[in-house]
């Protein structure tokens, strides 16, 4: 009976593992972010990335969309330039249960545990997103956001996933007054 009340939690846990994206942001805090207004791609930092160029593409255009959504114009003569990086791991995941989920009454043998241990070998791929704002002028990074969560192999599903990924990173540029 435990088995079966610990399932719901147990899904639960995996499909909020799955789905999600962490993201982290930090800046410099004697920015005035206001100021900022146009941004361009820096082209040499992003030619430097080691991801397919159809990839990249979508993160630019994710980008491009996210930013004009604040308000920001893509331009010859930016304030900001903007720069991605990447990298991803392979994560490994072992888990193992009791066929018979190993309850019973009382001490000593249960006739009703049968099948022993089962050990289960997943493998995902999690990538970390990273975008640099760089003050054009001062040639200085003034914001960098990080995003952390799993990439997917499905083309049909890829573009969604990165523009989750930078719609999540973005969601905390400009950074708050405090």
């Amino acid at each position: 009976m435990k088995a079966i009340k610990l399932l719901p939690i147990l899904l639960l846990f995996v499909a909020a593992s799955c789905s999600s994206v962490r993201v982290y942001s930090d800046y410099d805090t004697n920015v005035d972010f206001s100021q900022y207004k146009t941004y361009a791609f820096h082209k040499k930092g992003i030619d430097k990335v080691e991801i397919s160029e159809l990839d990249k593409k979508r993160i630019l255009n994710a980008i491009d969309k996210e930013l004009s959504r604040k308000g920001m114009i893509k331009s010859e003569n930016p304030d900001l330039l903007i720069n991605i990086m990447t990298k991803e791991r392979e994560r490994i995941d072992v888990n193992q249960f009791n066929a018979g989920w190993g309850y019973g009454w009382g001490w000593g043998w249960n006739p009703f545990m049968w099948g022993g241990n089962n050990t289960f070998v997943s493998s995902s791929t999690e990538g970390t997103l990273f975008i640099d704002l760089i003050d054009a002028k001062k040639k200085e990074l003034v914001w960098q956001g990080e995003g952390v969560g799993y990439l997917t192999e499905n083309r049909n599903e890829k573009e969604k996933k990165i523009n989750e990924f930078v719609a999540k990173i973005l969601e905390q540029f400009p950074p708050k007054a405090k």
